[in-house]
């Protein structure tokens, strides 16, 4: 059986471990988030129903785009993505919700999580500079331009 040759795209291969390791991080935060936005948008109700039932749909089908191109991005740089729920739990950052929290404090739980995936990705971004690994940096720059302005988003509907 022939192997794979050697990965060499200009990066070492102890960068490239840890870029995956980070970027494994960010999957296991948007998966867990892409569920809980999920599940509130299947157990929303109140006044605000229709509004957020259907802005959380467009933000879990937003997550679910964002969760391949990350897994995606792993792949490339040689390294297995992490694809269970329990390799996710020991990666995640997000807190998964077991409860049916009012609409409210779902909206202030989807702040936080869309704050903290903001945050685990700009965590990545030193490394990713140092190494030179362009395209990792402008996945990261796209993904914390979609949760910081979710965050905001969501944020504004508190006030």
């Amino acid at each position: 059986m022939a192997t794979a040759p050697a990965i060499n795209i200009g990066i070492t291969d102890e960068n490239r471990a840890r870029i995956a390791d980070g970027l494994s991080r960010l999957l296991a935060d948007s998966y867990t988030l892409f569920l809980k936005t999920h599940n509130f948008h299947w157990n929303v109700t109140g006044p605000m129903f229709n509004t957020l039932h259907t802005m959380f749909m467009a933000q879990y089908t937003e997550l679910f785009t964002a969760v391949d191109e990350v897994a995606e991005r792993i792949r490339a740089l040689g390294f297995h993505a992490p694809g269970s729920y329990s390799q996710f739990g020991k990666l995640a950052s997000v807190k998964e919700e077991t409860e049916v929290p009012r609409a409210q404090d779902m909206i202030r739980q989807l702040v936080e999580g869309h704050e903290t995936v903001a945050r685990t990705a700009r965590t990545i971004f030193p490394l990713v500079e140092e190494a030179g690994d362009e395209p990792t940096a402008d996945l990261l720059t796209q993904r914390m331009q979609v949760h910081e302005k979710t965050a905001w988003m969501l944020r504004s509907m508190l006030e």
